[in-house]
């Protein structure tokens, strides 16, 4: 499902933010990916979003090189992939259903399915009832069942929750990964940088841990590894 081979990526200000990583994610794992604030992380995110290009090295996602895809064929490739972020990214002047709405209106599903797809994905993640409301009327833990709403909706392959529990307490943080983990148990192959120690502590998932933009760790059911 997702392949890196050798790669690293170095800014202009010549940095190598990814050093040779190479790894494996096969179709239907649930992989956290942990380390310190400048160990890569945002950088693999970014990488397989093709917000970046690798500097060398080789990305392969759902079968597809990412490195050769041609700008015009980004966004279409994006559609494969479910994005969640720590600040949730609603629209603040749209309602709970029209947030959720709007992942498919842009890629022009009918408004007969969408009336089918947005009820039905609002009650998995236990908002049904709340599909009128604004964003500045949900808790924090509310609007990032929204955000998880949004990007599953389309039913992508792959769901990356980049820090998906940062702004939330730890009730709240739990919820939204038990709801992680009922989606990846449906199918979605699931990433998750994340610093909360206690649930990947917790969880006993495949845990890869990076370093200095390089991977120092990859246990099948780790936990979080202090580094000195």
């Amino acid at each position: 499902m997702i392949i890196l081979e050798d790669v690293s990526k170095t800014y202009s200000t010549g940095s190598p933010a990814l050093n040779g990583v190479s790894l494996h994610v096969e179709p239907g794992e649930f992989v956290f990916i942990v380390g310190d604030s400048g160990s890569g992380k945002s950088t693999l995110i970014k990488l397989l979003l093709r917000e970046l290009t690798p500097t060398s090295g080789r990305i392969v996602v759902n079968q597809t090189d990412v490195g050769k895809l041609k700008h015009r064929k980004v966004a279409k490739y994006r559609r494969n992939i479910g994005v969640v972020f720590q600040d949730f990214r609603l629209l603040k002047d749209r309602n709970v259903y029209e947030n959720v709405a709007f992942a498919q209106r842009v890629i022009s599903v009918p408004t007969r399915q969408i009336r089918k797809s947005v009820p039905a994905v609002l009650s998995l993640v236990g908002l049904a009832e709340k599909y009128k409301s604004r964003p500045r009327e949900l808790s924090g833990g509310e609007q990032q069942r929204v955000a998880v709403a949004r990007a599953i909706i389309n039913n992508p392959p792959i769901l990356l929750a980049d820090e998906p529990t940062g702004n939330l307490d730890p009730k709240n943080s739990w919820d939204i990964m038990k709801l992680l983990e009922q989606i990846n148990r449906n199918g979605t192959t699931v990433l998750v940088v994340t610093h909360n120690r206690e649930i990947v502590n917790a969880m006993q998932k495949r845990v890869i841990t990076m370093k200095k933009g390089v991977i120092v760790s990859d246990q099948k059911k780790g936990g979080y590894i202090d580094e000195d």
